[in-house]
């Protein structure tokens, strides 16, 4: 749940941006070519990286099965002894 401040902080962030003016942005601009693909090559990594992690968990945790020790299979019968 959303908490009575920061509720009022989204319900006043379009009020406070219609009153920016137009160009009030100093220094704003497109990012250079080489932050670009360093910011793209970064997320990429770290995407990959929580993929392999994810992957690795549930594989080492899933239950594994075991034939049986004398070669035959028992299926549960139900009402059968």
């Amino acid at each position: 749940m959303v908490s009575p401040g920061n509720l009022l902080l989204l319900l006043l962030l379009p009020v406070a941006t219609a009153q920016m003016a137009e160009g009030s942005c100093f220094g704003c601009g497109s990012l250079p070519l080489w932050l670009l693909i360093c910011l793209v090559a970064a997320d990429a990594a770290v995407s990959l990286l929580i993929v392999v992690v994810v992957f690795a968990v549930f594989s080492c945790c899933r239950p594994r099965q075991q034939p049986p020790q004398d070669g035959k299979i028992y299926i549960n019968l139900p009402g059968r002894g």
